[in-house]
C-alpha cells in the first residue's frame, strides 16, 4: 500500500474516532470515572466480605496486633468506598483522589508490593489514572462562568494529563509476554507502538480508543474470574487483575474524553 493510501486510511480511522467521542461526549466522562474507580470499589467490598481474613493476614504479616490490623481494614474499607462515592458524584474530587492516593501507597507498603514489579507497575498505572480524574476536576474548577472559556493555558491540568498518560504505560508493561509465538510478538509490537503514541500524545484519541478495545479483549479473555469456582484462590487473583485493568481502561477513556492536553504532539501540531 502506498504512503498516500496509508494516510487516507489513518485519517478515516481518526474521523471514526472523532465521531465516537463526539456522539458519546455526555456518557464518556461518567463511564471513564465508573471504570476508573471500579478497582477501589471492588477492594472496599472485599475488605467488608473478608474482614476477618484481611485482619488476620495483616496481623500475621506485620505482627502489628489486633488494633492496628483492624485499623488498616477499616481505613481501606471506609476510605475506598467513601472516595469512590465522592468521585462518582463529583463531590470534592481533589480530596477523594488524595484519599485514594493514600490507599494505593498504604497498600503498596502493607502488601510489600514494592518488591513485586508487576504489582508495583499496576499501582503506578492506577496513580496515573487518578491523576487524570484530578485533571478533569481541575478543568471544571477553573471555569469562572458557565460556557466561557478561561484565558491562557491551565498548566497544572496540562502536566497532570502528561503525568497520567506516562504512568498509564506501566499497565501495558505488565501485559507484555516474552514468548516466541508469532501472535504474541505481534501483540507486543502493536501494544508497544500504541503505548508510545498515547505517551507522546500523537493521534491520541485514536490510539487510546484502540488500546481500550485491545485491553478489554485481553481482560475478558485472561481475567475471566467468574469462570473460577469461589473456593479457589485463583478467583481472587483474577478478580484483582480484572478490576485493576478496568481502572486503567477508565484512565484511557479519560484521555479520550479530555484529549491529550497541552504537552503533547497533537497540541503542538496545531501551532505549526
Amino acid at each position: 500500500m502506498s504512503i498516500s493510501g496509508q494516510n487516507e486510511m489513518l485519517s478515516k480511522a481518526e474521523d471514526i474516532a472523532d465521531k465516537v467521542t463526539r456522539s458519546s461526549k455526555h456518557v464518556l466522562p461518567h463511564l471513564a470515572r465508573f471504570c476508573l474507580v471500579s478497582t477501589f470499589f471492588e477492594d472496599g467490598v472485599r475488605m467488608w466480605v473478608q474482614w476477618s481474613e484481611q485482619r488476620e493476614y495483616m496481623d500475621i504479616s506485620w505482627g502489628c496486633g489486633w488494633f492496628l490490623a483492624t485499623l488498616f481494614v477499616v481505613t481501606n474499607l471506609v476510605g475506598q468506598l467513601g472516595a469512590v462515592a465522592m468521585v462518582l458524584t463529583r463531590f470534592k474530587v481533589d480530596i477523594a483522589c488524595g484519599v485514594l492516593f493514600f490507599v494505593v501507597i498504604l497498600q503498596t507498603i502493607a502488601y510489600s508490593i514494592l518488591w513485586d514489579l508487576q504489582f508495583l507497575f499496576r499501582n503506578l498505572a492506577l496513580i496515573g489514572a487518578l491523576l487524570l480524574v484530578l485533571a478533569e476536576s481541575r478543568v471544571e474548577g477553573k471555569s469562572l462562568f458557565a460556557g466561557v472559556p478561561s484565558l491562557g493555558e491551565n498548566k497544572p491540568k496540562m502536566y497532570l494529563q502528561l503525568a497520567g498518560r506516562i504512568l498509564l504505560v506501566f499497565m501495558f508493561l505488565t501485559l507484555l509476554r516474552f514468548e516466541m509465538s508469532a501472535m504474541q510478538i505481534v501483540q507486543n509490537l502493536v501494544g508497544s507502538l500504541l503505548m508510545v503514541l498515547v505517551t507522546v500524545g500523537y493521534k491520541t484519541k485514536l490510539s487510546a480508543l484502540v488500546l481500550v478495545t485491545w485491553l478489554n479483549i485481553l481482560n475478558f479473555y485472561f481475567n475471566a474470574w467468574w469462570t473460577i469456582p469461589a473456593y479457589k484462590p485463583m478467583r481472587d487473583f483474577l478478580k484483582y487483575d480484572f478490576f485493576q485493568t478496568l481502572s486503567v481502561i477508565g484512565g484511557l477513556l479519560m484521555v479520550v474524553s479530555l484529549g491529550p492536553g497541552g504537552v503533547s504532539m497533537d497540541e503542538q501540531k496545531k501551532k505549526w
